[in-house]
């Protein structure tokens, strides 16, 4: 009992900086999960509509980011960066690595979802005479939509997961602070634990945004 009361109390004083630690975490999930949301959506247009030289570059581009791995990619874009004369501090190269690694994940699971559309589908929009962004808007992309949620979900999850990766360069998020509080009170399970479950909250927050947004899109029966 007197261990337990001895947690609670280190707890309490470290509130503030696992609160700290868990702003930073969600963020750069944020930051990253958004960031590489939107360049995968052109990752995958590129990759099904896209002329032939540019479907080569980007799947060149894909294939490379998605078989590197992500370790990899946040010291490239902390270290690279700064021997070619470009400053990015550890939060901001931090969220470049992350947004890139998620840009490639999206962008094949848009192209999987755009090409698993009946082709009618776009040459009766042609017909009515749709532009391409109004084929893409209102016809292909609420129909992909339904398809890709689920996968965009998770790959929006293993974001925050990976963000623990930032603190080998320094970034002072969730799992770096709990790791300071440790080396000072020495609660190495129990504060590893509260850690874990502060990342459980934050993927479940993001499964149950897409469990809502997916049943407003879902077709109506």
């Amino acid at each position: 009992m007197t261990e337990l009361a001895t947690f609670f109390e280190q707890l309490w004083i470290a509130r503030f900086v696992i609160l700290s630690g868990l702003g930073t975490t969600v963020s750069i999930s944020l930051l990253s999960i958004v960031g590489g949301s939107v360049l995968g959506v052109l990752v995958g247009l590129s990759l099904v509509y896209g002329p032939r030289l540019l479907k080569l570059v980007v799947r060149l581009y894909t294939d490379i980011i998605r078989g590197t791995p992500v370790l990899v990619l946040v010291l490239a874009s902390y270290y690279v960066s700064a021997a070619v004369g470009v400053n990015l501090g550890p939060f901001q190269a931090g969220v470049l690595a992350l947004a890139v690694f998620c840009s490639s994940h999206v962008g094949e699971i848009v192209r999987g979802g755009l090409q698993a559309l009946p082709r009618g589908q776009t040459e009766a929009a042609q017909a009515i005479g749709l532009t391409f962004r109004q084929t893409f808007l209102y016809v292909l992309w609420p129909q992909a939509l339904r398809q890709i949620l689920p996968a965009w979900v998770n790959t929006a999850a293993e974001m925050v997961k990976a963000s623990t990766l930032l603190s080998v360069i320094g970034v002072l998020e969730l799992l770096l602070r709990t790791q300071e509080v440790i080396s000072r009170t020495f609660m190495s399970l129990e504060f590893y634990f509260v850690a874990g479950f502060l990342y459980f909250i934050v993927n479940f927050g993001i499964e149950r945004l897409g469990k809502y947004v997916e049943r407003k899109i879902a077709y109506t029966s």
